[in-house]
């Protein structure tokens, strides 16, 4: 009898505690990197293709619970419970400056030149902060109907989205007088937004439902019931032809964006799934989980036999930058041995 043929991920470990956020830088002179946000204060970096782990970013006293990277990977940031945002060096995995809030920060994202860093938490305070003068007082929308749950940048960093943890919708601001200019109705709390590489949409995901949304003139374009509560979803960025969605029933589903239809089902986390992201050509995809891995998926028709397992620092046949290269421009950024994954302790969960 044949085997049942299944999709065989990319398994990185390292992280001690779920995985809650994940961020694709788009490709660099260096390749394309993954950074992550765990529960256990510890954001890490890998190699976006292989998953080989690249370093981590030690200083956060509680949870991690949002990660992003600049336009070029140069710098890294990560919001966190013990009420801080951090900005990071990537190259050396040094802390640049440490923004701190008055209470837990659950969303930072850098703009798309890179000079600000817009924040949102329990506050319910939108902050933007110029990375060019890191001292200087945020700019702060403070009118905001609940906690911030999630919070993106559009239309060329004039216009910054959040959702809220207990209130439906999306709220759409203008940066510049800081007011609400447009709401995208949702009936449940939305728990993952994300702008689309072209700009054209804002794919949410509310309950048992995955939205896309028209990002210049707002309109709902499409909207498609999930097979159970999602907490992510992710629209492929080269053809926009296919997404992915993860939640409670720990599997990432893979649809047609057209026609809703199911195209896929890939197995593998052993706890509910709470981030999934493309990579920045749509030949794979991350996601995170409450098991604390972390899982690269290729979207191509390669498959293997059930239960088999690729580690997140095996060799893919294809790899652009290896660990020694990345290692080499990387000087004191914990590095780890070749072919090793550290494990991290447990630190302080808020």
């Amino acid at each position: 009898m044949d085997k049942k043929k299944v999709a065989v991920p990319l398994v990185c470990h390292g992280h001690s505690r779920p995985v809650v956020d994940l961020f694709y830088s788009p490709i660099t002179p260096d390749g394309f990197f993954l950074i992550s946000a765990s529960k256990d204060s510890s954001p890490m970096l890998r190699n976006g293709e292989t998953g080989d782990w690249v370093g981590t970013f030690e200083g956060h006293k509680g949870a991690v619970w949002s990660c992003c990277l600049d336009t070029n990977a140069l710098r890294a940031a990560s919001g966190s419970a013990d009420f801080s945002a951090k900005l990071w060096d990537a190259l050396t995995g040094d802390e640049l400056h440490s923004f701190e809030h008055k209470h837990i920060v659950r969303a930072c994202t850098f703009s798309e030149d890179a000079h600000l860093l817009l924040t949102g938490g329990v506050e319910k305070i939108l902050r933007i902060f110029d990375l060019n003068r890191p001292e200087a007082p945020p700019s702060e929308v403070d009118n905001s109907p609940g906690s911030i749950r999630t919070v993106a940048w559009l239309h060329s960093d004039q216009t910054v989205l959040s959702s809220c943890t207990e209130i439906g919708g999306v709220r759409l601001w203008d940066v510049r007088s800081g007011k609400i200019v447009q709401t995208l109705e949702t009936k449940s709390p939305v728990t993952s937004a994300e702008v689309s590489r072209d700009g054209r949409y804002i794919t949410t995901a509310d309950g048992s439902t995955v939205k896309f949304w028209d990002a210049n003139h707002f309109g709902l374009v499409k909207s498609y019931d999930m097979p159970c509560n999602v907490e992510s979803a992710s629209l492929e960025p080269k053809f926009g032809n296919k997404f992915v969605a993860g939640g409670e029933d720990m599997w990432i589903h893979v649809f047609d964006f057209h026609t809703g239809e199911q195209t896929g089902c890939n197995k593998g986390h052993h706890g509910p799934v709470h981030c999934l992201r493309f990579s920045p050509e749509g030949e794979s995809y991350a996601s995170g989980s409450e098991d604390g891995t972390i899982r690269i998926w290729q979207m191509g028709p390669t498959s293997h036999d059930e239960n088999d397992s690729v580690p997140g620092n095996g060799t893919t046949g294809k790899v652009k930058v290896s660990a020694d290269d990345i290692a080499q421009k990387i000087e004191g950024f914990h590095i780890s041995g070749e072919g090793e994954t550290t494990e991290k302790e447990i630190a302080t969960d808020a």
